[in-house]
């Protein structure tokens, strides 16, 4: 039913990888193995002071539930230099309704504080949460009016948000999630473990800051 993980517990093609769970962001991982470099960059924010660390997800995909508690470690480990921001995938039409109650919970300022509380909610008590209503239903816990939610998800500027991230997704070859997607510019592969992935996006942002760098004249 749902996209399978791409990007984990698949085997890596080069010697000595077993190690890489456990090796600290340091380790020089393989291009075209375990990252991909995205030629141009696509930026999400092309006016972004910060490197961005973009998390492809979808509260549909319960590999994303399962990686959550890595991506919080992520991004509490990021530099100042850099942010962590969620993007949601629509691979088919039932995920739909979770891009847009994303963008929709966003605007209104709660989508960082239900983003757990939702995860769980679909994956621990299997509440059902499949149509904008229902999920319309689960942000008045966070007070937002249905209606206005409702209102919100199916707006011209929800709908844009959720086109331009799918547009961006697609150049960016994401195929499976949860992928994490740094500037732009560099995609994860390849992994063995969701630790392993936010090892890949350590390493990332390592050569964000040095693309980012001033060069000697």
């Amino acid at each position: 039913m749902f996209r399978p993980l791409l990007t984990v517990l698949l085997a890596l093609l080069f010697a000595g990888a077993a190690h890489a769970q456990s090796a600290p962001a340091m380790v020089m991982y393989q291009p075209g193995v375990n990252y991909q470099r995205i030629i141009p960059a696509r930026p999400l924010d092309a006016t972004a002071r910060r490197i961005q660390v973009i998390e492809v997800f979808s509260y549909a995909c319960p590999h994303c539930y399962e990686f959550q508690r890595y991506a919080h470690a992520l991004r509490k480990s990021l530099p100042a230099n850099a942010e962590f921001v969620r993007l949601p995938a629509v691979f088919w039409p039932q995920w739909e309704p979770y891009a847009r109650a994303y963008f929709a919970a966003r605007k209104f300022g709660v989508a960082d504080k239900a983003n757990q509380a939702l995860f769980d909610a679909i994956w621990v008590k299997r509440q059902p949460l499949h149509s904008l209503e229902q999920l319309a239903g689960f942000y008045a816990r966070y007070g937002v009016q249905p209606a206005a939610f409702l209102k919100m998800a199916r707006s011209p500027a929800v709908t844009g948000e959720m086109r331009h991230a799918m547009q961006l997704e697609q150049a960016w070859g994401v195929n499976g999630t949860p992928a994490i997607v740094v500037d732009g510019a560099w995609r994860s592969g390849a992994v063995q473990s969701y630790s392993q992935l936010v090892d890949v996006a350590r390493f990332l942002v390592q050569q964000a800051e040095a693309a980012r760098a001033p060069r000697a004249h």
